[in-house]
């Protein structure tokens, strides 16, 4: 068993069914006589609905009906509410407009739904959905964040002024202007957090339906949990929470996106208990591109005080973050209480304030994306401690040396709150910067040089707290036969779950992972669940698991005593066998098992549950060394050599952990060079709704990967893990950026904001050429 236990690089034991075709994602669940529905959205960003006729629609063929706002009104369907709301500096309550699932009198994005139509095909619904008249009175739009609170711009909400929906703070704001007054230098960074689209390889889709028999709304849906999803539902249909089914099968990918409600989904289970049968809606691309939850979109003002050594004082930070049109089910959470205490990152620094402003704009929802809030606080802080650098003339690897929090000093109490409570962070960065030859940095350079190429290296460091979102429970049941079922309220998004899983059982209860099933997705089966993000899966539900484990390990040991004729405390239990200590007396894991069944025909040998709610966070964190090559003549950027090492505590599967790091990186990398949704100011109208217009990185823009893995246990759950899900997608910004910088240095260049692309780095180096002639 230890060749398939936890630490073992074990291959996936789910891919040889996904990978030939066995996957049953959401489009891929049929129920019989299920209808089809299509959207009719909005195509203006802000409008009035002065009509809606319907009767072109409902005389095409097969259409079965046309929902608006007003049907679901007169059923009682109640709005989505967000789930986080936040408090003002001031302690009132933010701003909290409620979202109906379909428009209620106006439009406030491209893409807003107006009405859904249900037909027989989904041809029929999406040819229908083109007959629906919807008269709309335009009115003037605002998209851009740093924009939104300027006098005169268009109101989102009426009675949300300036478009402030909150005006959120953390910290010492006294001592930070105390210690700015005080400091030797003082170093100013304005920075812009590009916004981008999810975009994972399966749509969000969904199917409703209404239980025969029992009259039960159950809903198929791409979901990164479902019990948080059914809450929800609860509240908006006004019923029972056992009045639901919902159920999750394979996921696609989520990247944070499908942890949320979203009105089709509404819809289309209103839809399915008016008609009394199945509604099936799947997203085509281009729709997702407009209804889909964006990601980060934030303008910042960040300010660092430094002594004559170079050791940070305080950190100011003024930041106004895009809410979008609604606020979705976390919106306001993600860069307040999710981005803000990572502020203070791997350093010393004595105080902190952070301001965070959220703006309505006219634009789609903008809510968690890979890491949500951590990544946004790294490349702010490691854009600014890089900037600093140079400011004051300290090489980036020094200030950094210069003001960690030493491993001597774990657990280490930061000024916003946190507790670190294990890391060697000076190790990770000396080891980047050994695996990553920084010492043969200036010769690369030469060699560049001689090509007609600029080169560059950029570090960051992070850390991130995970491994939050409540209790997790898991259940393990033992078959007569010795097999076992796993029911966990993770919700596996791509990442490997149930290899994870199978290979912390085989470690505890020493059964090939053959002999495993693992169970997620379905309300029914799971009773309990906090679903999937913030690397909370393995490190919070793998606890669960473990201690579960445990007690039918607990259990099984008295049956085997019993078999053993032998006292409870002399058995002992290893790699699938109870032996009397000090003999050659042993009975399987199997032999236990059906004995244990005998007691209860029918039922399982073993049941054990256990929740598990973790004291604290987790605190994975890490240090990327990046180089980079310029071409100045078409400002084309090249990520050329590319280094992480992370701790993540105690790895279940390296395997996994090295997938999860390549995938964040290249996500990191895409929003740092291609990744940006663009809006045109003045009609609001999305102009990179497609992928010819909005660029994904592709294999040949990710270099070869090098990892090493410095593993510091966890103090805060029985495994020690850190989790592993987000860090590539954190890192990695801020250092591709600070190696674009440093390759640019040579022009007097000092920030470049996100989306490198060509055409920006280009334009920055004819300005630079531009004025070096005019001098």
């Amino acid at each position: 068993m230890t060749k398939f236990g936890i630490g073992q690089p074990v291959p996936r034991t789910e891919d040889a069914r996904l990978l030939t075709g066995g996957g049953r994602y959401t489009d891929d669940v049929s129920l019989p006589g299920q209808a089809y529905a299509a959207f009719v959205r909005s195509p203006y960003a802000h409008a009035d609905v002065t009509g809606i006729d319907s009767a072109a629609a409902l005389a095409a063929p097969g259409v079965l009906a046309v929902y608006t706002a007003a049907d679901l009104d007169a059923a009682g369907i109640g709005p989505i509410e967000c789930q986080a709301p936040v408090r003002n500096r001031d302690r009132s309550r933010c701003a909290n407009p409620k979202r109906p699932a379909l428009a209620r009198g106006r439009v406030r994005h491209v893409g807003d739904p107006v009405a859904v139509v249900i037909a027989e095909t989904v041809d029929q619904a999406r040819d229908a959905m083109e007959l629906v008249a919807v008269e709309y009175a335009e009115r003037p739009s605002v998209s851009g964040t740093g924009e939104a609170m300027e006098p005169g711009r268009p109101l989102v909400w009426d009675e949300t002024p300036d478009n402030r929906c909150f005006d959120w703070g953390m910290g010492d704001e006294a001592g930070v202007e105390a210690a700015f007054a005080a400091a030797a230098r003082v170093v100013e960074l304005d920075l812009i957090n590009n916004r981008v689209v999810a975009n994972p390889m399966e749509g969000r889709a969904c199917l409703a339906a209404v239980e025969e028999g029992t009259g039960r709304l159950v809903l198929y849906v791409s979901s990164q949990g479902v019990h948080g999803l059914r809450k929800q539902f609860s509240s908006i249909f006004k019923l029972p929470e056992e009045r639901f089914r919902f159920l999750t099968t394979d996921v696609g990918g989520g990247f944070g996106m499908k942890i949320f409600n979203y009105p089709e989904y509404v819809a289309a289970l209103f839809a399915a208990r008016e008609l009394g049968r199945p509604v099936k809606w799947t997203s085509e691309r281009t729709e997702g591109f407009l209804s889909d939850d964006h990601g980060r979109d934030h303008v910042t003002k960040a300010r660092i005080a430094l002594d004559a050594e170079g050791h940070f004082l305080a950190i100011r930070v003024d930041t106004i973050a895009n809410m979008g049109a609604y606020l979705s089910n976390y919106g306001p959470f993600v860069p307040t209480d999710l981005m803000a205490p990572m502020l203070v990152g791997s350093y010393r620094t004595p105080v902190l304030y952070a301001r965070v402003q959220g703006v309505f704009t006219n634009t789609q929802p903008v809510d968690a994306y890979r890491g949500a809030g951590r990544p946004e606080a790294a490349y702010l802080l490691e854009r600014l401690v890089d900037h600093a650098a140079r400011e004051v003339g300290i090489d980036p690897v020094e200030i950094r040396r210069r003001n960690f929090v030493p491993a001597t000093a774990m657990p280490y109490s930061t000024p916003l709150g946190q507790v670190y409570d294990s890391g060697d962070f000076a190790k990770n960065l000396d080891d980047a910067l050994a695996m990553g030859d920084h010492a043969g940095l200036a010769a690369r350079k030469s060699d560049a040089a001689r090509r007609g190429k600029l080169r560059g290296a950029g570090i960051s460091t992070y850390i991130e707290a995970c491994s939050g979102g409540g209790p997790e429970q898991a259940t393990v049941e033992v078959a007569g036969d010795g097999r076992v079922v796993l029911f966990i309220g993770t919700q596996t998004n791509g990442q490997g779950h149930e290899t994870a899983y199978k290979q912390i059982l085989a470690d505890r209860l020493g059964v090939p992972p053959e002999d495993i099933e693992v169970v997620q997705g379905d309300t029914d089966r799971v009773s309990f669940g906090s679903g999937t993000g913030g690397s909370r899966s393995v490190p919070v539900g793998g606890a669960a698991l473990a201690e579960s484990a445990g007690k039918v390990v607990a259990k099984a040991s008295a049956v085997a005593a019993d078999l053993l004729e032998a006292a409870p405390v002399d058995v002992e239990f290893k790699d699938g066998a109870f032996t009397v200590v000090g003999t050659d007396r042993a009975v399987s894991w199997k032999e236990v098992a059906a004995k244990a069944a005998t007691a209860a025909p029918g039922a399982p040998a073993f049941s054990e549950m256990a929740q598990w709610t973790p004291p604290s966070n987790t605190y994975p964190n890490g240090t990327h060394f990046c180089e980079v090559e310029v071409d100045p003549d078409t400002g084309e950027v090249e990520v050329v050599s590319y280094t992480v090492v992370d701790d993540f505590g105690m790895v279940i599967n390296p395997l996994l952990v090295q997938g999860q790091i390549h995938g964040g990186v290249a996500q990191g990398i895409g929003q740092a060079l291609q990744e940006r949704v663009v809006f045109d100011p003045e009609s609001g109208q999305l102009l990179t709704g497609s992928f010819m217009d909005y660029q994904l990185p592709r294999a040949v823009d990710i270099p070869p990967i090098a990892i090493k893995l410095n593993c510091v246990p966890s103090t805060t759950n029985a495994l020690g893990m850190k989790g592993a899900g987000e860090a590539g997608a954190i890192g990695s910004p801020p250092a591709v950026i600070n190696a674009l910088v440093d390759a640019l240095s040579v022009y007097g260049i000092r920030h470049v904001d996100m989306p490198a692309t060509p055409q920006a780095v280009w334009s920055l180096i004819q300005a630079h050429r531009t004025a070096a002639a005019a001098e």
